[in-house]
Formats: C-alpha cells, sequence, structure tokens
C-alpha cells in the first residue's frame, strides 16, 4: 500500500510539472476571458486582472487578441509562446493593456515569437518580464511602453530579433536590465526603429549599447528620430551600436535621432559596412570617463577597407572624442559636392580636444564641416589642433578638412527657438520659458490626434497633464516659425 501510495504521487507530481494552457488549434480567436474558460486553474480571473499561473503557447492556426484594458500577471518562471497570432491594442487614449509578474521581485520569462507567428502589440505596457523574444519577420509594436523587463526569454534585449524588418515605433523603453532592441551576430536584421523614448536602460551594466544591432543583410536597418539617453551610472553602457564580424553585411541609416549621456554615442563596426549617420545630437557621450575604453561620439571600426559610412549634419558636442575612426575603418565626412556640415565642440580628454581623431592611414575627406563652435573664424592653424592625422603621425592618413564653416551651422533657426521643457519625463505638468514668442502650443499623440491646445504668455508657463503614460508631441508655433518637442509622460 505504501508503495502504490508513492507511485500514485509521484505520477501526479510529474503529469503537473507539464501542465500548461495550449490553445486547441483549430483557427478560433480568443481574448483573455475566452482562455480563462478553457482552464480557469491555469488562467484566473478574480474581477479585475488576469493571473497565469502555467505556461501559455497560442496555437499555429489560433489568435489571442486583446482590445480592452486588461491586466494580465504572469507566475514566475512561466512563459508565454505565440506559434499563432498575438494582438493587443486598447486604442489610443485609453489605458494600456498591462503584462508584468504577479511577483516583480521574481519574474515571469516573458513571451516568445515562434519563427511563422503574427504579433502585434499597441498601446501595451509591458514590465517585470523576461523580456520578447521574436524568432518571426512579422512583428510590429508601437505606442507601447516597456520597463524593468529582465534577462528571460530574452537574454540579448529587451526585444530580441532574429530576422525580417520588425517595426518598432512610438513606444517608451525605460530602465531595463539589458538593451532596448538588439538582434544576433549571425542573423540579418533590418528593422525600422522609429522615434522611441529610449532612456537608462542596461541596468544590469554590461558592454552593450542601448541599441544592439548586428547585420542587416540586403535590406536597410533605420534608425530614425529616437532620444537615447543614458544613465550615469551605468558606464559600460554605450547609445547605438550596429556590427558585422562574421562576414555579412551593414545598411543602416541613422537619422536625426538625439543621443546623450552614455559610455558612447554611435559605432558601426565591422566590414562590407553602408551607413548614412545624418542630423543626430550626439553630446555627452562620456559617462565611463576613460578615453582609452570609449567615449566617441561617432566611431567607425573596420578590419579592411570594405566601410562606406557617410556622416552629414550631426551635431557633436563635449564627448570625450568627437568622431575616432579605427583599423581599416572608413569614412565621408564632406566632399566638395557635398559638405560634411557636421558641428563640433568641446569633444576631448586629459586637456586635450579631439574634434576628429584619423587612428588609419586612409585618407579621409572631411570638407565643410564646422570644427570649433566657439570659434566660427578659426583659421587652419586651429583647426589642426582638434584634428589628428599625417600632420601628427607620419603613419595615419590625411584629412582634408578644406571648406569649413560654422555660421550657418551654429546660428540656424531650430537652435535660436530652442525651448526646454522641464520636466521631461513628466508626470502631472511640464513647465517651460517662451522666449521665442510662439502664440500657441499643441499637444498631440504619436498618431497625429490633437488631445490639447494651450495659449502661450510670452516668460514661463505651465501646462497641466492629465493623460495616459506614453510618448506624446507638443507643437509650438506662431505666424513665422513651428517647433515640435517630444515629451514622455510616465
Amino acid at each position: 500500500m505504501k508503495k502504490f501510495t508513492l507511485l500514485v504521487v509521484s505520477i501526479f507530481t510529474t503529469l503537473s510539472s507539464f501542465a500548461q494552457l495550449t490553445t486547441p488549434g483549430n483557427g478560433e480567436k480568443f481574448d483573455l476571458a475566452d482562455l480563462s474558460v478553457l482552464d480557469p486553474t491555469i488562467l484566473s480571473f478574480d474581477g479585475t486582472k488576469f493571473t497565469l499561473s502555467d505556461d501559455l503557447i497560442i496555437s499555429a492556426t489560433d489568435t489571442l487578441e486583446i482590445t480592452t484594458s486588461d491586466t494580465l500577471l504572469v507566475d514566475f518562471d512561466k512563459r508565454i509562446t505565440i506559434e499563432g497570432s498575438f494582438i493587443t491594442d486598447a486604442g489610443q487614449g485609453n489605458t494600456k493593456i498591462f503584462i508584468s509578474s504577479s511577483d516583480t521581485l521574481n519574474p515571469s520569462d516573458g513571451i516568445r515569437f515562434e519563427e511563422f507567428s503574427f504579433g502585434s502589440i499597441k498601446n501595451t505596457e509591458i514590465t517585470y518580464t523576461g523580456g520578447l523574444k521574436v524568432l518571426t519577420e512579422d512583428f510590429l509594436i508601437e505606442d507601447s511602453y516597456l520597463a524593468y523587463n529582465v534577462s528571460g526569454v530574452s537574454s540579448g534585449a529587451v526585444i530580441s530579433l532574429s530576422r525580417g524588418s520588425a517595426i518598432i515605433q512610438n513606444n517608451t523603453f525605460y530602465k531595463n536590465d539589458l538593451p532596448a532592441v538588439g538582434s544576433g551576430a549571425n542573423q540579418s536584421v533590418s528593422a525600422q526603429i522609429l522615434n522611441n523614448w529610449i532612456e537608462k536602460n542596461g541596468q544590469a551594466n554590461q558592454n552593450r549599447p542601448q541599441l544592439n544591432m548586428g547585420p542587416t543583410g540586403t535590406d536597410t536597418l533605420r534608425i530614425i528620430g529616437n532620444t537615447i539617453i543614458g544613465d550615469p551610472a551605468m558606464i559600460k553602457v554605450g547609445g547605438i551600436g550596429v556590427s558585422n564580424f562574421l562576414g555579412a553585411e551593414i545598411n543602416t541609416i541613422i537619422k536625426n535621432n538625439v543621443v546623450q549621456n552614455n559610455r558612447y554615442g554611435i559605432t558601426v563596426a565591422g566590414s562590407n559596412a553602408y551607413a548614412s549617420i545624418k542630423g543626430n545630437i550626439i553630446e555627452d557621450n562620456n559617462t565611463q570617463n576613460d578615453p582609452n575604453l570609449g567615449g566617441s561620439g561617432i566611431s567607425v571600426n573596420s578590419s579592411n577597407d570594405t566601410q562606406t559610412i557617410i556622416v552629414r549634419e550631426n551635431k557633436i558636442r563635449r564627448n570625450l572624442w568627437g568622431i575616432t575612426v579605427i583599423s581599416e575603418g572608413s569614412v565621408d565626412l564632406g566632399t566638395a559636392s557635398d559638405l560634411g556640415n557636421n558641428l563640433f565642440s568641446d569633444n576631448g580628454n586629459n586637456g586635450e580636444v579631439f574634434a576628429l581623431y584619423n587612428n588609419t592611414a586612409l585618407e579621409i575627406s572631411a570638407m565643410g564641416n564646422c570644427w570649433i563652435e566657439s570659434n566660427e573664424a578659426a583659421d587652419s592653424a586651429q583647426i589642426e589642433e582638434v584634428v589628428f592625422h599625417v600632420v601628427d603621425d607620419a603613419t595615419l592618413g590625411l584629412v582634408d578638412f578644406s571648406n569649413w564653416s560654422c555660421g550657418i551651422l551654429s546660428t540656424n533657426a531650430h537652435e535660436l527657438t530652442e525651448i526646454n521643457v522641464y520636466p521631461n519625463p513628466a508626470s502631472n505638468s511640464i513647465q517651460f520659458t517662451n522666449d521665442a514668442n510662439f502664440e500657441v502650443v499643441e499637444l498631440l499623440n504619436t498618431s497625429g490626434k490633437l488631445l490639447k491646445t494651450v495659449q502661450l504668455k510670452n516668460g514661463q508657463n505651465q501646462i497641466d497633464l492629465d493623460f495616459p503614460q506614453g510618448l506624446y508631441l507638443l507643437n509650438f508655433s506662431n505666424e513665422k516659425q513651428r517647433l515640435t518637442k517630444k515629451l514622455m509622460i510616465k
């Protein structure tokens, strides 16, 4: 009798360890309430929230669609696997769908999207999970908030991509342990990473940038319009990194981003690389404060001369180095027919200023840039002081910095009408000083829907906020000019 009892207990324990909720795979569409009916012991509902106590699998032909502002809490180490379709969208202006762990100190494993699955995540908050591992090409996430996620099903980034051209736009990534978005060294990923607020990710303080992308294949990786702000305490974490170390290729556009307070700003490393780096503001990327380990505003590096890196119209200020070119890296900073229009200011270390450091034997065309923002009248001798090349070391290549100019770059209309909105991120209100005679400010969501209009006065202004957390736009205007600022509400 004793042996029989032990056998029964053993069988029960074994069966329990394999308990999970799997949809039937007959082409059905489910919401959370429907799934709870399938097995309320695994997915329970207490009247306010759903709790998942074991693994959930959405089978290949089935769909989980959440369109109301539901809360889903997942128990420790439990995983959601999508073989079919996963769709969430609470709608603009509504409370976001909330996906988190039952115990934030013991997080769930996260969400895994299999190779032929479909994922569309909108207006959703995902916190304290093991991240999103995306094996499918068919994936979109927008207008969502991802914070405090850790290593789990995704061990490389909050969103780990494996293939295709995923769309990641208008999201907020905040204080996650890992980079916001990443892809592997042996994968081809040409994601579209657009207009996201990316702040203080990399809380594990590993040697990874907040955007950590590998090879792209023949399609184009686009990193456009993002704000990427580092945490000065996380001294190993960079801003944007795109690398190719296994003989693949890079095609990327890195444009109109703000990259501040990271270990370094933007780096492109590896051979067979084409990159357009244009219109970025790259400032104060010096948090490790060791010029031997990083601190470049822009760095390009290759083991052979197969890079085409075109750098135009960037503002590069107060990094340990402005631009560094290493090994056989190759960069085009401006030609006679296409001037660089890059602006450099106070990039330096150990008492010296380095706008450009050519640490290769290759020549660099760098025509038409502003090398010393504070000295518009700088002559060639003064510019030589901030450019390191053959003049300083005969083994290095020549930098042609002719046709230099600062006038237009340092006094453009955008900078003259800059407004400092604070706090940003904001909770209940924002303040700013209106010195540019703007008459009105409009608050819009990222879909362009007008949410609020405020008449402005000259001088100090305060605007009260009562909107869901997420990314918004502030449009300041008068009869002569318009200025758009990003605002993150937390």
